[in-house]
């Protein structure tokens, strides 16, 4: 069984760990709304997704 023959510093581990950050989320503007919405998801003001009437709008 593979052993570490060292101690992993936190230099290193830090290094490692670096590009396991999360990004910004994501946000795009609908064209439909002009709302900003995450993509792949319903723009909730207007119940459309992709062009197809998917939810009834809500009233706010």
């Amino acid at each position: 069984m593979a052993v570490p023959k060292r101690k992993v510093t936190p230099s290193k581990r830090g290094m490692r760990r670096a590009h396991d950050r999360t990004g910004p989320d994501a946000y795009i503007e609908d064209s439909d709304s002009g709302e900003l919405r995450r993509p792949h998801h319903i723009d909730l003001k207007t119940g459309k997704y992709r062009g197809r009437q998917v939810l009834e709008p809500r009233d706010d």
